[in-house]
């Protein structure tokens, strides 16, 4: 019988939440048992696939092609498990399944009521996960924060599972402990709240994960247990860390995998973490340092920056440096800045490795364009993930081959070289408005050439790799690219799509059509990543 943890948040959003999911299917892996990871968001979209970087972080595809929430990379770099479709679900998508039976008569005349049946679907769905996956535990994570609107469907499900399972299901709220500047104290009274919300709601949270800025100390959890109805060792410290890798290791410490098995009358088994912890602690004692720069345009949110729209390069850059002994110095540059200043491109060459990542539109290219031409010019190891690659096609169809106003069609239909251009599948459903869930998506094969830098990083000639794209590199240029040093490293095979480029007599220059950041783990970086740091390693660092 499968075992279900509901994972919630309190006081605040962005709390942390996927990571602590993450760590409990962690450390309960460790102890031996199979896990299940869902996260179930509460926006109407079906999917990730149609929201801005920017408005909800970065689009996680997997390898069946479901564009997610950037939780699910954190589930797969924690757990080394593959997700798919079915570990995602959104209030449109239970919406729209309850609409269509509806319309079919599935209902048999009856009422369609929003509870119980939106809660029933939401259930049905989570069944579907446990039939397939037959895991010993499904950690389910729910967006948002108790108490607003939005997710109150997914908190009755939850409610409705534990009054059916009883003692199968059990809760964990994640909650934000302050600690006012002028005031210094660590405060207790907003997780207080939010713990008396969810019980309002018919659901009494079984742990607190105390997410602050610092260990909690037992006075606080005297007082937590006291008014959140729990057992004072159910506080769980949940400090601030330099490292999210480490929080698997934090909750070890604590034992809430000993106390969540106890709570479920399972019998611990040994923990087996070594590994993971052997990983961390070599992080910890890294002092070489590689400088990167990633050049996009998803960073600002008013005037803040949002890392999260790059996540997945992010850790993927660690977990190669990591796996070479540096430690990654990141920085964001906006490549709109090189559009309206490009005296400022000068200061790529303060960096040992630049990336330009994914994207889409017309916004800031110029400035990619320009960065990437600085790149090749001043041989900095350069790594272009799908619109990267594409653009650095541009670049040197541009640059190199002389075709003066060569471009992606997805910017200027009407360009004398569409170096770049639609797959001829992709113009149907642009025409037709068939946007949502429509792109190339998800795992396809990549033929490698021998001889290639790509071929000497992966050590085989066929690997899958996970796309995400409309757009692609038009066959008829590839002879003149090729004459002008261009190297078509990696094919689809089946339909002769190009997947890699290199140029010639670079340190490292490649471009990736797919995705490669989606597949790199803390304890496996991935190859591409590994041979661009590699490269990026051999550069002689140039200060300000």
């Amino acid at each position: 019988m499968s075992k279900y943890i509901f994972v919630c948040g309190g006081v605040m959003s962005s709390v942390g939440k996927g990571v602590a999911t993450a760590s409990i299917g962690k450390i309960l892996q460790a102890r031996g048992y199979s896990v299940s990871l869902v996260k179930c968001d509460m926006y109407v979209n079906i999917d990730a696939g149609t929201i801005r970087p920017t408005e909800h972080g970065e689009v996680f595809v997997g390898e069946d092609g479901i564009e997610a929430d950037q939780d699910l990379g954190t589930y797969e770099r924690f757990t080394d498990q593959v997700s798919t479709a079915a570990h995602y679900l959104t209030t449109g998508q239970v919406y729209a399944e309850v609409i269509r039976r509806e319309r079919n008569l599935e209902y048999d005349g009856e009422d369609v009521e929003v509870v119980p049946d939106i809660p029933n679907e939401i259930i049905r769905r989570i069944g579907n996960v446990t039939q397939k996956d037959k895991s010993d535990f499904l950690v389910i994570e729910i967006g948002g924060t108790v108490g607003e609107y939005q997710n109150v469907l997914f908190l009755e499900a939850a409610r409705m599972m534990k009054l059916k399972l009883k003692n199968d299901v059990l809760f964990v709220l994640v909650s934000y402990l302050p600690i006012p500047g002028k005031v210094g104290e660590m405060k207790t009274k907003p997780t207080q709240y939010a713990s008396r919300t969810l019980n309002s709601i018919g659901i009494q949270a079984d742990f607190i994960l105390c997410r602050s800025e610092h260990p909690i100390d037992d006075k606080r959890r005297e007082k937590l247990a006291l008014f959140c109805n729990i057992e004072p060792d159910a506080a769980i410290s949940a400090p601030d860390v330099d490292n999210v890798y480490d929080v698997p290791v934090n909750f070890i410490k604590d034992n809430l995998d000993t106390k969540i098995l106890d709570k479920f009358g399972l019998s611990p088994r040994e923990s087996d973490l070594q590994e993971w912890i052997a990983c961390t602690d070599k992080i910890r004692r890294l002092k070489k340092q590689v400088k990167i720069g990633i050049v996009g345009k998803y960073f600002n949110t008013g005037e803040f920056t949002l890392a999260d729209s790059y996540i997945s390069v992010i850790e993927s850059i660690k977990h190669a440096s990591w796996s070479l002994g540096f430690m990654p110095e990141i920085s964001w540059l906006n490549s709109e800045t090189y559009e309206k200043n490009p005296r400022s491109l000068a200061e790529l060459s303060h960096y040992q490795g630049i990336i330009v990542p994914g994207g889409f539109g017309a916004r800031g290219v110029e400035g990619k364009i320009k960065a990437i031409e600085y790149c090749r010019k001043n041989k900095i190891p350069f790594l272009g993930l799908c619109y990267g690659l594409q653009l650095a096609v541009v670049e040197c169809a541009r640059n190199v081959c002389g075709l003066k106003g060569a471009h992606t069609t997805e910017v200027d239909p009407r360009t004398a070289y569409p170096v770049i251009h639609t797959l001829p599948e992709q113009e149907i459903n642009i025409k037709e408005k068939r946007l949502g869930g429509s792109m190339r998506l998800g795992a396809y094969d990549c033929e490698l050439k021998s001889g290639t830098k790509s071929f000497s990083a992966y050590g085989t000639s066929l690997v899958s790799e996970r796309h995400r794209h409309r757009y692609e590199v038009n066959n008829e240029y590839r002879e003149i690219l090729e004459k002008n040093g261009m190297v078509i490293a990696g094919i689809h095979p089946e339909r002769n799509l190009v997947e890699i480029i290199e140029l010639k007599n670079h340190p490292f220059f490649v471009g990736t059509q797919f995705h490669p950041e989606f597949k790199s783990r803390p304890l496996r970086p991935h190859p591409l990543f590994r041979a661009f740091l590699r490269a990026a390693g051999r550069v002689t660092r140039r200060e300000h």
